[in-house]
């Protein structure tokens, strides 16, 4: 049966300029698809934006870059 190592993986980085508190998650009126990523107020659109299907992917999000989801 073989092995497998999972190494740990780096952090990303945020854009420039992004921090957590920048991030924000938005949901279709049409589809009800819930996007997250980090919202520039400037172009009015998310960056680095990704679908999120349940909380869990949420939680995904924020520990790809190295954060604790914040409470409400």
């Amino acid at each position: 049966m073989p092995l497998f190592f999972h190494r740990k993986r780096e952090p990303l980085t945020p854009p420039p300029g992004f921090g957590i508190g920048d991030v924000r998650t938005e949901s279709s009126i049409c589809t009800g698809e819930t996007t997250i990523g980090f919202y520039d107020p400037a172009a009015g659109k998310l960056l680095c934006a990704v679908v999120a299907r349940t909380p869990a992917d949420i939680d995904t999000f924020y520990a790809s870059y190295g954060w604790q989801r914040p409470e409400k």
